[in-house]
């Protein structure tokens, strides 16, 4: 079960809220875009508080972690860049111009290139970091939203909300291999577990499982309300969905596919990122200016 262990200040913003966020697992540090003030905020995980602020990410929106390499990307959606950071010394040792609206990010830790999904073009993109290679840009299907690399098939998964469904790339050559249909429309979070299954929460307020391997849907999970982003806990085998309205956690089974739990949040609160090696689950509050710390286990 979850259990609230702490609450983080974070800098105020007279509206909006957070976006994306990941966790630097090496050093616990806490990375979420701050979409609102158009920054990056760091928290030090181990000891809940506030480190600093990273500025110039207008309508910061996607953050990524690149865990073996220590760097963060962070998209700058507003003026169409991407920031890379040192997640040691949290200097922006990079900023890559990429493209209109840049949102989505996956990492490929084998090629060491970052795929990035553009939510005005709808375009994804793959940037190599280290040589500032650009590869021409691919249309999806439709509007691109949450994006996952996966290690087993050598392959990315870009949700796209209508059609409602997972462009499914070649990590090598950028070329969609196929299309996984939804049954349940606005295909939002994404995440993937190790026994090869795609998990996408949709805006029809159902969790989707789908087998990679098929690609046959294999369980719906009505929930609460239209939810954004999902974060897989492999060692409860847990799912946690962020909803924004009416403002909660959901908590699904994955060995059943039922929900086991729900904990409040508050209403605007829609994204969420989680700490596998020390089990701590961070919800973002708009209202609060602030992150929720949950312990699970």
């Amino acid at each position: 079960m979850l259990k609230h262990l702490s609450y983080v200040a974070l800098p105020h913003h007279p509206a909006g809220g957070f976006d994306h966020a990941d966790v630097h697992l090496k050093t616990g540090r806490v990375f979420v875009a701050h979409t609102a003030n158009g920054t990056v905020e760091v928290i030090d995980g181990e000891k809940l508080h506030h480190i600093t602020t990273l500025g110039n990410c207008p309508e910061a929106s996607g953050v990524l972690c690149a865990q073996d390499e220590g760097l963060v990307f962070a998209a700058a959606r507003a003026s169409g860049r991407i920031l890379m950071i040192d997640a040691n010394s949290l200097a922006v040792a990079s900023v890559f111009t990429v493209g209109s609206k840049p949102n989505g990010l996956a990492w490929d830790d084998r090629r060491k290139r970052l795929l990035i999904a553009d939510v005005q073009d709808n375009n994804a993109r793959l940037l190599d970091p280290y040589t500032e290679g650009i590869e021409p840009a691919l249309k999806l299907p439709g509007r691109p939203r949450w994006c996952s690399y996966d290690h087993e098939g050598e392959r990315f998964l870009v949700n796209i909300n209508n059609p409602s469904g997972i462009s499914v790339l070649k990590a090598d050559t950028l070329v969609q291999s196929s299309f996984l249909p939804i049954s349940v429309t606005g295909a939002h979070g994404l995440d993937l577990d190790r026994a090869g299954r795609a998990f996408v929460a949709c805006d029809g307020k159902a969790i989707v499982t789908l087998d990679l391997k098929t690609g046959r849907e294999l369980k719906v999970v009505p929930i609460a309300g239209s939810p954004d982003v999902i974060w897989c806990n492999p060692q409860y085998e847990r799912l946690y969905c962020a909803i924004e309205r009416p403002g909660v956690i959901e908590v699904v089974d994955t060995r059943s596919m039922t929900l086991s739990e729900q904990v409040g949040t508050e209403g605007g609160a829609h994204t969420l990122t989680f700490d596998r090696l020390r089990q701590r689950l961070y919800a973002f509050l708009p209202h609060r200016c602030g992150a929720a710390v949950y312990l699970e286990g």
